[in-house]
């Protein structure tokens, strides 16, 4: 642990100046992680939708398995974000990502993100974050507010923007590289995301539609009808 953060904090004059070392191990696996993590949220959760497995399993409690799989999530984020700093800390240092105007850019850009993303959460919550709709919890509207008054996906966004300003901070071009894969895995994912969730709204809302159709047409039934009773009224009154 201590060389780890001796490594962060030596100079970086100290350190091999270049653009990408593709040599490195770390930065293969790096890519995999970034590879893997929305496939595997994306393939659990569409199995979770057709199947029910995750719910099944737990003797139907499908917010407990949407907990599970949040937890799953964020840990997964955990491991990739740790696995890109020790990828970053063997690669080249690139000397015009040194000038200070780009640090200050970094911490711009890892507030922007941090707000995007943190604000994302706060707004969807627990289970609106972590693809709940999946298990069949479906938010009630919407959500309009900020930041997706602003964005569409801001959560991406703003992820993004923190893999960028955290290479532009250790003046990594490797982590620029690294960045751009995450935002094309994102764009990747967003391609499955967005028209599967449409379907499950989609979906719900003709399933209400057909249930208030059908307890209309109950209603209907039970309610006697007073057509006859008008009918015998009309003749009598007609007799007299």
């Amino acid at each position: 642990m201590a060389d780890w953060w001796q490594t962060w904090l030596e100079p970086p004059a100290a350190r091999r100046v270049g653009w990408v070392d593709v040599s490195r191990p770390s930065l293969w696996i790096c890519v995999v992680s970034i590879l893997f993590n929305p496939t595997f949220w994306n393939v659990v959760a569409q199995h979770e939708y057709r199947h029910k497995t995750i719910t099944r399993i737990l003797g139907g409690r499908r917010y407990l398995g949407c907990y599970m799989l949040a937890a799953t999530i964020f840990t997964l984020g955990i491991v990739r974000d740790h696995l890109y700093q020790l990828a970053l800390l063997e690669q080249p240092v690139h000397p015009t990502l040194l000038h200070p105007a780009v640090r200050v850019a970094a911490v711009l850009l890892f507030a922007v993100g941090t707000v995007l993303v943190v604000s994302s959460m706060w707004a969807l919550g627990v289970t609106g974050t972590y693809l709940g709709d999946y298990f069949g919890i479906l938010m009630d509207a919407m959500v309009t507010g900020f930041p997706f008054n602003v964005l569409s996906d801001p959560m991406y966004v703003g992820s993004t923007l923190n893999f960028v300003a955290v290479a532009l901070w250790f003046a990594r071009p490797a982590g620029l590289v690294l960045s751009a894969l995450v935002w094309l895995t994102y764009r990747v994912a967003l391609c499955f995301e967005g028209p599967f969730t449409a379907r499950i709204y989609r979906e719900a809302a003709e399933k209400k539609a057909a249930a208030a159709k059908k307890a209309a047409e109950r209603k209907a039934a039970a309610t006697p009808s007073r057509a006859p009773y008008a009918t015998r009224s009309q003749t009598r009154k007609r007799a007299l």
